[in-house]
């Protein structure tokens, strides 16, 4: 297992000596952000640049081959002003799935009202709807129907905080509070995460019903 914590010192102490002060933010995503990760996890490491050009995505391109478990790297780089003007309802799991590491995201709460969450789940739910028809109909890939589970996890935590006003992280606690149907997704999502044997029409079945009825549920926004 990759020691995060030591790793992460070794991150900020690279992308600090290439970048100086013009480094707004470093973040965690992902497993090791949620303290979910398991030996195949990457890394998923945010960095926000004062401004991002074609020359500084070579630099850090080269600066993340000196790093090691370079193979296990993934992530997001980005200049501030285009965050700032990010389409918000990408910004509302953006935020909150992001661990600070240095700097904050605060700036972008004030994008994230009652609208972008709504749009967040329409939009994810509409996403989700449209990969299982494709998946069951023409690729039948079971990688495909794995990745539909865990861009349905991101909606359920979307759903929870519209309904509760808070947001939870981790997949397991997630289960002690959203309803049955939604239980059921997050249910199969940390299964297929776990190794578990994947029925495949059952699952996608399941999957697209899900999507189909928030569908239903959601306005138009």
């Amino acid at each position: 297992m990759i020691d995060i914590t030591a790793w992460m010192r070794t991150f900020l102490q690279t992308v600090n000596e290439h970048f100086g002060k013009r480094v707004w933010f470093v973040g965690l995503q992902g497993s090791y952000g949620r303290g979910e990760d398991t030996e195949t996890s990457d890394i998923d490491v945010v960095v926000i640049l004062d401004e991002l050009s074609a020359q500084d995505l070579r630099a850090y391109h080269a600066m993340l081959d000196t790093l090691p478990h370079r193979e296990r790297l993934c992530g997001f780089l980005s200049g501030k002003n285009e965050i700032l003007n990010w389409e918000p309802s990408d910004l509302f799991q953006f935020y909150y799935d992001t661990k600070p590491i240095q700097g904050s995201l605060d700036e972008l709460l004030p994008l994230l009202d009652d609208t972008a969450v709504g749009r967040a789940i329409r939009i994810g739910v509409c996403n989700i709807y449209h990969g299982c028809v494709h998946n069951m109909l023409y690729d039948k890939s079971e990688d495909i129907l794995r990745g539909l589970y865990k861009s349905a996890s991101f909606v359920v935590q979307a759903i929870c905080f519209q309904q509760t006003g808070s947001y939870i992280r981790s997949q397991n606690d997630l289960l002690n509070t959203v309803s049955p149907q939604e239980r059921i997704i997050i249910e199969t999502c940390i299964g297929l995460k776990n190794g578990a044997v994947m029925d495949f029409q059952k699952m996608s079945d399941a999957l697209f019903n899900w999507a189909k009825g928030w569908i239903g549920k959601t306005k138009c926004l």
